[in-house]
């Protein structure tokens, strides 16, 4: 019976200890849930500044008179409510947690009249390939393998007659993960040929090109950058894009390597789309061009990854683009 006494006491010590430790009229437990409060406040107090830091508004397609088309830009958001959940389980602000949401602009560049694109965004940090083909079969292989090797893609602007004689070479750009464009059927100067006549140089040149690969091309790039608005707009008409270029490397003229670098490196920024051809100079200035531009915190891609509007929040490094106001 003095066994029971002493349990059913103990039972009662450990009840009474619990409600003074938990129950909501004791100082400690006010004490403790305000602390939590508190933490709680400090952590999306934290994350509203940050959405203050890093959000920007999206800007829509426009034409400029200069540059012609340029294609809009998401905005950004901090999702606080996401960012907040990420984090409350550490109970600490953490920037590498935030989570960020992108707004689309209301204007996109399918959108304006027809007009060839020069430039990508110039607040997008990245930079286009562009590499026209009708010739220099000996130097796509060595420049395939150093787009490879630091996993870059390039647009590859094929000449219609050049890829039906040299399928294997399509395929083998294709096939690398880079994206093929439309240059013609013979390199004609389009601004001085008739409407049917610009209409079946490109048509003939999109059915090689599907023939090959597959693919439907986006792209149009015309002979040494000669057009007239009529062949934007036919190319518009076959849902196609007109690119021209913001840096030309001159490669055609061969000269030295360095000078290519140098060229591109002067000019190049954000936004830019670098024209370049399959030539021996080319071919070795390619790796240092790569390494430089990643130096300078832009991407290269393709020229569809520069056009879309998708924004980029962090660089290769992780570290954030957008800096405090």
């Amino acid at each position: 019976m003095d066994k029971a006494k002493h349990l059913i006491a103990a039972a009662l010590i450990a009840i009474l200890a619990l409600l003074l430790v938990e129950n909501p009229l004791t100082d400690h437990y006010i004490s403790k849930r305000s602390a939590v409060a508190a933490e709680q406040n400090n952590l999306y107090t934290n994350i509203e500044q940050a959405a203050k830091q890093y959000n920007r508004p999206p800007q829509d397609a426009k034409i400029d008179p200069v540059w012609k088309a340029i294609p809009g830009y998401n905005g950004v958001q901090v999702d606080k409510r996401a960012s907040y959940q990420k984090m409350k389980k550490d109970g600490r602000y953490d920037e590498r947690k935030l989570v960020f949401k992108q707004v689309p602009p209301d204007i996109h560049l399918e959108d304006l009249k027809a007009a060839p694109v020069y430039t990508g965004n110039p607040d997008k940090p990245m930079v286009g390939f562009l590499i026209n083909v009708a010739w220099g079969n000996e130097y796509l292989p060595a420049m395939l393998k150093t787009l490879k090797k630091h996993n870059v893609h390039a647009t590859f602007f094929l000449e219609g007659r050049w890829a039906k004689e040299n399928p294997e070479l399509v395929k083998l750009i294709a096939g690398g993960g880079n994206e093929i464009g439309n240059h013609s059927y013979t390199h004609p100067d389009l601004k001085r040929l008739s409407a049917a006549q610009i209409r079946k140089q490109l048509e003939q040149t999109n059915r090689v090109i599907k023939a090959e690969t597959g693919e439907k091309v986006k792209w149009f790039a015309p002979p040494s950058g000669s057009y007239r608005d009529e062949v934007v707009e036919i190319a518009k008409s076959m849902k196609m894009g007109t690119i021209m270029w913001t840096v030309d490397t001159i490669d055609w003229q061969k000269p030295a390597p360095d000078v290519i670098v140098h060229r591109v490196m002067s000019g190049a920024k954000s936004g830019s789309m670098i024209l370049m051809h399959p030539t021996a100079s080319t071919a070795k200035a390619l790796e240092p061009m790569i390494v430089q531009l990643k130096k300078k915190n832009l991407r290269i891609g393709t020229v569809s990854k520069l056009l879309d509007e998708e924004r980029i929040v962090k660089n290769e490094d992780g570290k954030f683009i957008s800096e405090p106001e």
